[in-house]
């Protein structure tokens, strides 16, 4: 029996319209995130927070992972994720003011914020262009996320220069294939969720930022 081409071609659009606005949704979301997250950063700017305090805010913030996770098919979800934004962002409040107090400060930070931007973006766009499925690179990138992370706890108590170099480097590089991979998947209908898919794009964004205000800071330092 011969499929129903007319029922193929409604399955087919409404599976397109139901991707579109995961899309849009998640697009609007991640927009509102970001600039809630900016404010946070801001106001933890103001305050003069401590380094320490930066890390109890981390900790707090992977822990609110696992809330969003759990809360994402209810209207709770929208409130845990702006939870989750605005303590990451508040955590990286005093890296930027010690960056921002380097001679050349301002523009490593603007470097960073312009090189983010035009990484997601471009990235984004060549996912959205193309429709390629890029959920071949899922393996890989989960193998360098945990290479990353081994590394970076072996390296707090080694602190070797050269390894948080190294270690920066990847990140950048793993961030801007899960950009890829993320945006692919909600192409794809592999994440038909978009409180989760801000979460992920949020966080590709949120660690490629800070890596490459890192890289940045080492090679664009004036000190």
């Amino acid at each position: 029996m011969q499929p129903n081409p007319i029922f193929s071609q409604t399955s087919s659009t409404e599976s397109a319209l139901a991707i579109n606005k995961v899309l849009r949704n998640t697009y609007m979301l991640l927009a509102m995130t970001l600039v809630f997250s900016a404010v946070c950063a801001g106001i933890a700017m103001a305050m003069n927070l401590g380094h320490g305090t930066a890390l109890i805010l981390s900790l707090v913030g992977f822990g609110l992972i696992f809330v969003v996770n759990a809360t994402a098919d209810s209207g709770k979800g929208i409130i845990a994720v702006f939870a989750f934004t605005g303590v990451l962002g508040a955590a990286i409040g005093p890296m930027l003011n010690y960056y921002l107090a380097l001679p050349n400060g301002p523009e490593l930070v603007m470097q960073a914020l312009g090189g983010t931007a035009l990484v997601f973006f471009t990235l984004s766009g060549y996912a959205l262009t193309t429709r390629k499925d890029f959920s071949f690179m899922g393996g890989f990138l989960m193998v360098g996320l945990v290479v990353i992370v081994i590394a970076s706890i072996a390296n707090l108590f080694f602190s070797v220069p050269a390894v948080s170099l190294a270690i920066s480097a990847a990140a950048v590089l793993i961030m801007s294939g899960l950009i890829l991979f993320d945006t692919s998947r909600i192409i794809h209908g592999g994440e038909t969720n978009y409180i989760r898919a801000t979460v992920s794009l949020y966080l590709n964004i949120y660690n490629l930022f800070i890596h490459l205000l890192h890289l940045l800071g080492v090679f664009g330092g004036d000190d």
